[in-house]
């Protein structure tokens, strides 16, 4: 994409009304754009950034055997009454229509997949927006009143296949994170049931100071815990922790037969397993900035290479670029050597690869990674062997 071309522009300034380092890197970037509290427009490179992270969440899924749909947003308020939750205070209800806007999808699924199948186990999950009457919608894109999110649900006949299952998702869950970047930084973490059951849940807590989560890591076996449930002692038997900000990024839960009873199915046990999308996108960035803007892990960027042509016609190695399949963010705009360094360092895709007229003397171009200081002369003839392989 010729960057001269595209929808949105960065902005030199931080926006008034946002605190958070996530809102104030994407607004500036040009990745999102504020509607208002909890509501955000995700613009060409964040709808990118957001496409990305939801292939990768679908192939890990796919290979656990998920089956993706797309439910309605739109729910009727005598599903959410079988269950006692039309009245929670996270349901936005339509007046005079007995319609509400899902937060969450139980409700259902469980009668959809009683409906269709009576053939166990079944593991169906879909990529939807939520909407939740978030009373504290603030932190940009971590916690919003409209948002994108990843639910899967399983269906299974007997108690050790739910476990089974649960520990595949487990699994499926931390190379969800190690291909964005988050592996490191993400704790399995013991936690309530919340509103979704009443025996304990597994939490995907990021560690970062943006968090809004308080977190207890075992210094001797590395459990986490939860704030809501932390203890004094461990089940290893240390009484040593780290206590740590975080931003949950995913959650799993077994549901046993709450659900599956109420809507008449006998002798199902059910989990499932929430991964938000956005959430995760925000949380990224919380995690890779530096002082000069964002800093995109390979997998998630919404290109592959940032080519600014200083001085220069750098279409020819575009072309040869884009002809290869790599994603290239071509900046031919007519600004200054310095504004086109600001916004690549700005937007944070991996590595920045500059033509100048001082390059092109010695028939390379200079490439930088994002993060690093280092500079490297490629020759020009070598520059698509050279970027195939860093990818």
């Amino acid at each position: 994409m010729k960057q001269r071309e595209l929808f949105t522009k960065t902005i030199k300034e931080n926006p008034k009304d946002e605190k958070s380092i996530n809102a104030q890197l994407l607004i500036r970037a040009g990745f999102i754009d504020k509607l208002g509290a909890g509501i955000y427009s995700y613009l060409p490179l964040g709808l990118m950034v957001i496409e990305n992270i939801k292939n990768i969440v679908r192939e890990e899924m796919n290979k656990i055997g998920g089956q993706e749909i797309l439910m309605p947003s739109l729910h009727p308020k005598e599903n959410w009454e079988i269950t006692g939750r039309w009245n929670v205070e996270e349901m936005y209800k339509i007046k005079d229509n007995n319609l509400g806007l899902g937060w969450t999808h139980e409700e259902i699924i469980t009668p959809l997949v009683k409906k269709y199948t009576s053939v166990f186990p079944k593991y169906i999950y879909q990529i939807q927006t939520k909407f939740r009457n978030e009373p504290r919608a603030k932190s940009g894109i971590l916690r919003g009143r409209e948002f994108l999110m990843k639910d899967l649900y399983s269906f299974h006949t007997s108690e050790s296949d739910l476990n089974d299952y649960y520990e595949k998702v487990k699994e499926a869950y931390f190379k969800i994170f190690k291909r964005c970047g988050l592996k490191e930084k993400t704790y399995l973490t013991l936690a309530s049931g919340g509103a979704f059951s009443s025996s304990f849940s597994h939490e995907f807590q990021t560690v970062t100071d943006a968090g809004e989560d308080i977190i207890y890591i075992c210094k001797n076996c590395g459990q986490s815990f939860n704030r809501e449930i932390f203890e004094s002692k461990c089940e290893c038997g240390s009484t040593e922790f780290e206590e740590k900000k975080s931003i949950e990024v995913g959650n799993i839960f077994k549901l046993q037969d709450k659900y599956s009873k109420l809507f008449g199915m006998d002798n199902i046990v059910m989990g499932c397993y929430g991964l938000g999308i956005t959430r995760m996108m925000g949380a990224i960035v919380e995690v890779f900035n530096d002082e000069k803007g964002i800093i995109w892990p390979k997998e998630v960027a919404p290109f592959d290479v940032h080519l600014l042509e200083l001085d220069t016609d750098a279409s020819e190695i575009y072309d040869n670029l884009q002809k290869e399949e790599i994603k290239v963010l071509y900046d031919n705009r007519e600004k200054s050597a310095g504004e086109k360094l600001n916004d690549c360092d700005l937007i944070g895709i991996p590595i920045r690869i500059i033509l100048s007229k001082k390059t092109l003397e010695k028939d390379c171009v200079e490439i930088k990674k994002r993060g690093t200081d280092e500079l490297e002369l490629v020759k020009i003839k070598k520059l698509t062997e050279f970027i195939q392989n860093e990818l």
